[in-house]
């Protein structure tokens, strides 16, 4: 039974998104920062917004959350394009997901990916891949929103129109488990991240949040709705 449906805004407006970038990510994605400046610029004043990048299998933050915008866009750089450097996007989303700075009560918590989603420990396709099934749980159980938008990263497997539909595929499952949206446009990078990021804004202004009862299950854990 529904208890409640309301609108996320007002007072009830608060969002923490955090910008995840591959740090592995092809170079020729400078040509897109203006265009996230602008989508950063443009966020509502209740929007707090971090910059991280993945290194290592770590989220390495260039910019921590702020409701400054023009201080969170500073934080935006050319990446640095070294192949492998990010060891699995996977791993680094793991790492914000339990090291998410200042959560507060109340506030959303979503992110935003750049990245072709590529695991190196995974190169073929498996949708029971338990990378990918534990950072879905985990991303549930903290209630963080996930979307990314497909750039295409250095390295030899990255190369490889099979691998990168392993990842745009490991991208959109992530996605469609925690409530956000895997964009792309074919299997090259898109022309422009504007319409992506145009999308993006007006869903982030459009969000609700709908309260029901919870019917027990035999079984502990997260139940499919």
């Amino acid at each position: 039974p529904v208890t409640g449906l309301a609108a996320l805004n007002g007072d009830r407006a608060g969002l923490q998104l955090v910008i995840l970038i591959d740090d592995s990510a092809r170079t020729s994605l400078g040509s897109q920062l203006p265009d996230l400046k602008h989508f950063v610029m443009g966020l509502p004043p209740t929007t707090s917004v971090g910059i991280a990048y993945m290194r290592n299998g770590t989220a390495a933050f260039s910019q921590g959350l702020t409701s400054d915008h023009a201080l969170a866009a500073n934080g935006l750089r050319l990446p640095a394009g070294s192949a492998g450097g990010n060891a699995s996007p996977f791993f680094c989303l793991q790492d914000l997901l339990k090291r998410w700075p200042n959560a507060q009560e109340g506030v959303r918590r979503e992110v935003l990916m750049i990245t072709d989603g590529v695991d190196p420990y995974a190169v073929r396709y498996d949708p029971d891949n338990p990378y990918i099934t534990t950072t879905m749980s985990q991303a549930q159980k903290v209630g963080v929103v996930v979307y990314s938008i497909y750039w295409r990263d250095r390295g030899q497997l990255d190369a490889s129109g099979y691998e990168n539909n392993a990842g745009q595929s490991y991208l959109q499952q992530v996605s469609q488990a925690t409530g956000g949206k895997a964009y792309w446009q074919g299997v090259g990078n898109p022309v422009s991240l504007s319409p992506f990021l145009d999308d993006l804004a007006r869903k982030l202004n459009n969000q609700f949040e709908l309260s029901f009862v919870a019917r027990p299950q035999a079984k502990a854990g997260l139940q499919e709705l």
